[in-house]
């Protein structure tokens, strides 16, 4: 990012905060060698939570906490009082970029690779809750930062690093169900208010909160509080919708388990929102209630998958092989996969793997585990890659990909919420709108822009409000 107010590096060299290393304070501390020093952005909410996982290994020293937001951060301020405190990452970076082993970026989507990248690029290692990006350029970006700079790395879809992924993975690949042709997801999210119309009223801005840097590379808008502090992923402009919110956990454990890559085509449809009677809203920038996305991938083999995504209440078939009370997945959601020997279930996470017809499961014998389990937390997992040379479970090489293919979904959705007055048509007339999106969307991915559609290239790359770019 092109920093728009760094403090300059010869004050920083100065004011910076120095660690004591722990021999100097005596041996019931960690030694120096095996503590991984963080600065974490994004303390409140969901980092909250990283935050504590982190520091409940045992081996991690919060050298500084950053977050926009008092009032969410008091929590974590409060459990580690020594970290230095800052709203603006700019400041963490300038004045703490020597003292850190590794950045943790818990924020909204839209500010995910605003703020990681310059840390990845002195080297840092990077924990980036998921989604990995906004869009998918930043995608592509993070992933090559992170292969030039050889650093670790760690997306926070903590399936990835769970029992179940690992014994799907066995599964289909010893051919427990054959060969997998197709895979339905859903999710129950958005569990936010969804689909609002554009928001042009101000509300008063908390003095606990810094607006400005909140919005950060996003245009400059009034404040509202119908976007903090959970609703912003309902908008496009900072958030990626239920897709994004869910698709690296529930589209995870297809996308590992049959080894796919960027989809080749997409299409969606979505919930129709009426302003009016007869009058159809259009409603651009909130994302809609809810969807359906179908995305085409290419096996290893060259073979078809299609993969098809449910959300905001609506679900896939049920497969008759499912008893009366029985359910596929879990009430957050899951995944269903079809092979030509038999189907596989998983819930949200890639949890509890298992066989329908249920009977199957009664004297299945699963294959043998090739695959090593991880012992510890996702968040743990980071720490040991860090600390002591072992593999992350979501890397950015592989976490990049992923975040593609979800965002890809919604480029989809957007080309289907798009809409152009027909000529001659009024706004009020009925059915005014064409949908560029109800056709299918084709991908090219090394070349990574929509192929048939050129107007939806704007939002494989996004934009950026001034000193913000990347």
């Amino acid at each position: 990012m092109k920093r728009r107010s760094f403090i300059q590096k010869s004050a920083a060299a100065s004011a910076a905060f120095t660690i004591v290393p722990s021999f100097v304070l005596g041996k019931a501390h960690v030694p120096p060698s095996d503590t991984l020093y963080i600065g974490a952005v994004g303390v409140g909410g969901r980092g909250e939570s990283v935050v504590r996982e982190l520091y409940e290994t045992g081996r991690v020293k919060f050298v500084a906490l950053c977050d926009v937001d008092d009032i969410r951060a008091k929590s974590t301020y409060q459990a580690h009082p020594n970290a230095k405190r800052y709203r603006d990452f700019r400041q963490m970076y300038d004045l703490h970029i020597g003292d850190l082993d590794a950045v943790m970026v818990a924020t909204p989507d839209h500010t995910h690779a605003t703020i990681a990248l310059p840390f990845m690029r002195e080297k840092k290692h990077a924990y980036v809750e998921k989604p990995l990006t906004h869009n998918i350029n930043e995608a592509r970006l993070m992933a090559e930062v992170a292969a030039q700079m050889g650093i670790v790395t760690q997306m926070g879809n903590q399936g990835s690093s769970s029992a179940g992924i690992r014994s799907a993975q066995e599964w289909i690949e010893a051919g427990v169900i054959g060969k997998v042709h197709r895979v339905d997801c859903w999710t129950n999210r958005p569990v936010w208010p969804q689909g609002f119309k554009h928001i042009n009223t101000a509300d008063p801005i908390p003095e606990t909160l810094d607006w400005d840097l909140w919005l950060g590379p996003a245009a400059m808008r009034q404040y509202n509080k119908n976007y903090l502090p959970f609703k912003w992923r309902g908008f496009w402009d900072f958030g990626t919708g239920s897709m994004g919110d869910m698709g690296c956990h529930i589209m995870e454990t297809p996308f590992k388990t049959l080894g796919l890559k960027f989809p080749y085509e997409a299409e969606a449809s979505c919930t129709t929102i009426w302003s009016n009677d007869f009058v159809e809203a259009n409603y651009p920038a909130a994302c809609p209630p809810s969807s359906i996305v179908r995305l085409k991938f290419k096996n290893e083999q060259q073979e078809d998958i299609s993969l098809n995504w449910y959300d905001g209440g609506i679900m896939p078939d049920l497969p008759p092989q499912l008893k009366d009370g029985e359910i596929p997945g879990d009430v957050s959601g899951g995944s269903i996969f079809y092979g030509t020997d038999g189907i596989m279930v998983t819930d949200t996470y890639s949890r509890n793997p298992r066989l329908l017809p249920s009977e199957r499961m009664l004297d299945f014998i699963a294959p043998e585990e090739r695959l090593t389990r991880v012992s510890t937390t996702h968040a743990g997992n980071f720490v040991a890659a860090c600390l002591d040379g072992r593999e992350t479970s979501s890397p950015f090489s592989y976490a990049g990909p992923l975040t593609e293919a979800v965002l890809m979904g919604n480029i989809a959705i957007k080309g289907f919420q798009y809409k152009v007055l027909k000529e001659g048509k009024g706004p009020n007339d009925w059915s005014p709108y064409n949908y560029p999106g109800r056709k299918t969307i084709l991908w090219n991915g090394d070349e990574m822009r929509v192929s048939n559609w050129d107007y939806a290239n704007k939002w494989v790359k996004g934009s950026y409000r001034e000193g913000w770019t990347l």
